[in-house]
């Protein structure tokens, strides 16, 4: 290590592994932490990941190398999940002994305690937790130990949340990888459009899809690779900041290996000028998509959309020539045998992988004749995705050899039974609740929800009669926290008792006043009894549930829950919320995807919500849904845009499907 860093911190360096190749490969670039997932409740299922008995190998392995491992568990888990979820847990504990869980859903603490786990709880970012006043709730609350904080945050913003961080908590920084356009915990693009869930790993990336507005057609909303790359110096002079991140659990050995080995050249030698040359060359061919430093430094922040390039992930080695039955490729790099080509875009006709046989010399050509189907486009971009060259190769080669199967780790089953918290019988009247983006001139019987504004504050007459449920953001980000924590105190001043909150942890805004009454609101993504209970144990009294689940979901979960519920039965639910947006994308103006899903882009405070042109409409269920325990019915009421035309759409959402 550098003189110059001898006093400072010395984060660990955070592989990613999907496989077993990707996870040896780790180990010999010497990580200093893995982490992976097993076959569910992993925020990257798509990824291969692991069973029970190859990842008791893998982490006997890491353990005896020095190097820790921790498992994701990091989905929203549904009521059905938790005996699954507790069982695995379980099984963790008693055959394998990884150092920590990544999680997001808050019933993964109870099931921790009941089963003994004695690893570390590490909070994903899909928990949403990138404002300094959330640190203490986190810790001394729900006892967490380690916070892995947004990407979108600045360095400025890290070391604001570092000031504030407890005794006991460590804080996970994202360092190099792909970057969502959507503020993670806070997309529903994949789910509102076919079901499949993001917050449960099972993304389709609608937002890398192309889109036209205003007869021009692009990726408005394909981010590139985020890469902190020689900025990571400055992360070392923080010192909460315990781990540097590196995303990608769905790359292979090569991406695993040339990325750990990069950055930990910049940890330990950054102030060497050929160590640092060394570390960019790797990560120009780690075989991620072109990098940005995104928000990292304050002053010269970069847009994470850039039209002008590809966005693909892999290096770019050619373009498709030729035409019909005969396309080729010249290829702007040496191809080695075994390498994985990407042809095309996946959302385009002609789109392949292609695993070649033989190497190809840099300038050389390769026919990609494909063997079924349609033929890439001339023109269609090829990318590198993979490759295994001979020293890497050999290295995992190596490690195979040293695994050494773990008795017992097959045959176990578990035998936990997750202990449920006692159901709460509500006899109270039903209430039918819109909630608006400012005040309106009258206001129902059973009361009206407000978005959380000064200005909608100062328009409400505390002499009201009808109660009004102020609905806080469902981001806070440092630089506008101390403005949240005004408007609370502002509307508590005029008589607000009354608060939706979307984020747990903004319970940290309420100074344990007398007379509150809060919520937990559906960007909490609260979807199970035990996640209930501890929102409950945090001081809310009631909440309204995740808007993805189904039918099924719905109706089993009055039946355990401590608190009152509520459901999003109607309106304008927004398909994401990002902190940034391409400046060729025009708000509140219409944009089409190719299959004629329609949308539009708002600013709210700081935040670019991305709404669909059709809502959601669960009211021809509400009898059901009444009988079944709910209490409290919302309608979103959104301003639709001039240029956008609401279509008539069957609103369901996820009713009639199983949320996967």
């Amino acid at each position: 290590m550098d003189k110059q860093n001898a006093d400072m911190p010395r984060p660990e360096i955070l592989a990613p592994a999907g496989n077993r190749a990707s996870f040896l490969a780790a180990v010999a670039a010497q990580a200093d932490a893995i982490y992976c997932g097993l076959k569910l409740f992993s925020a990257r299922m798509q990824a291969k990941n692991f069973t029970m008995e190859e990842f008791a190998e893998l982490v006997h392995l890491a353990h005896d190398q020095g190097i820790k491992v921790f498992v994701t568990i990091n989905s929203l888990l549904k009521s059905d999940d938790l005996l699954r979820a507790g069982q695995m847990l379980d099984q963790l504990q008693h055959l394998v002994k990884p150092d920590a869980v990544i999680i997001q859903d808050l019933a993964m603490v109870p099931l921790v305690k009941q089963t003994g786990f004695s690893g570390e709880i590490h909070l994903s970012t899909l928990a949403n937790s990138g404002f300094s006043a959330a640190l203490p709730v986190i810790r001394q609350k729900i006892g967490v130990d380690r916070v892995v904080l947004p990407r979108e945050l600045n360095i400025d913003e890290i070391k604001q949340l570092a000031a504030a961080c407890p005794a006991g908590l460590g804080l996970e920084v994202f360092i190099h990888g792909a970057l969502c356009y959507a503020v993670s915990g806070r997309c529903y693009w994949s789910s509102y459009l076919g079901g499949k869930s993001g917050l449960r790993g099972r993304c389709v990336q609608p937002c890398r899809r192309q889109y036209s507005q205003s007869n021009q057609k692009n990726r408005y909303f394909s981010c590139q690779d985020f890469s902190v790359d020689v900025l990571a110096k400055v992360l070392l002079s923080i010192p909460r900041v315990c781990a540097w991140k590196i995303e990608g659990r769905k790359k292979g050995p090569h991406y695993v290996y040339y990325t750990v080995s990069a950055y930990r050249m910049l940890r330990d030698h950054g102030h060497d000028a050929k160590m640092k040359k060394n570390a960019l060359e790797l990560l120009a061919r780690a075989l991620g998509r072109p990098g940005t430093h995104y928000n990292i430094l304050p002053q010269r922040p970069q847009n994470p959309v850039n039209l002008t390039g590809q966005t693909g992930s892999g290096l770019l080695v050619g373009k498709i020539k030729g035409s019909g039955k005969k396309p080729y490729f010249i290829t702007r790099e040496e191809l080695l045998a075994g390498d994985v080509l990407r042809l095309g875009y996946e959302d385009e006709a002609g789109h392949s992988i292609k695993r070649i046989g033989r190497s190809v010399p840099k300038g050389g050509r390769l026919d990609v004749r494909p063997a079924s189907g349609s033929a890439p486009a001339t023109g269609a971009p090829v990318f590198l995705t993979d490759r295994r060259e001979k020293a890497l190769a050999d290295m995992i080669s190596n490690l195979e050899t040293t695994l050494v199967r773990r008795p017992g780790s097959r045959h176990r089953e578990s035998s936990f039974q997750p202990r449920l918290p006692t159901a709460r019988i509500e006899k109270g009247r039903v209430v039918d609740q819109p909630v608006h983006r400012q005040a309106v001139d009258s206001v129902p019987r059973d009361g009206i929800g407000i978005w959380l504004s000064m200005q909608s504050v100062k328009s409400i007459s505390a002499r009201m009669k009808a109660p009004v449920w102020w609905w806080l953001p469902p981001v806070v980000w440092p630089e506008n926290e101390n403005e949240i924590s005004t408007r609370v105190a502002t509307a508590i001043n005029k008589g607000a008792r009354h608060f939706v909150l979307n984020a747990p942890w903004q319970v940290a805004f309420f100074n344990k006043q007398k007379g509150l009454h809060l919520w937990a609101g559906p960007f909490c993504n609260l979807a199970n009894p035990l996640a209930i209970a501890v929102a409950e144990s945090l001081g809310l009294s009631g909440v309204i549930v995740s808007p993805e689940l189904g039918r099924e979901d719905y109706l089993q979960l009055p039946r355990h829950s401590p608190l009152p519920l509520g459901i999003v039965i109607a309106g304008s639910w927004p398909l994401c919320v990002a902190r940034s947006l391409a400046e060729e994308v025009k708000p509140d103006n219409a944009f089409s995807s190719p299959r004629g899903e329609q949308a539009w882009v708002t600013k709210y405070d700081t935040d670019y919500w991305v709404f669909p042109n059709w809502k959601m409409d669960l009211t021809s269920q509400k009898k059901l849904l009444q009988n079944a325990g709910y209490k409290l019915f919302i309608e979103l009421v959104e301003p639709i845009p001039e240029t956008v035309k609401l279509k008539k759409r069957e609103g369901l959402w996820n009713w009639d499907g199983k949320l996967l």
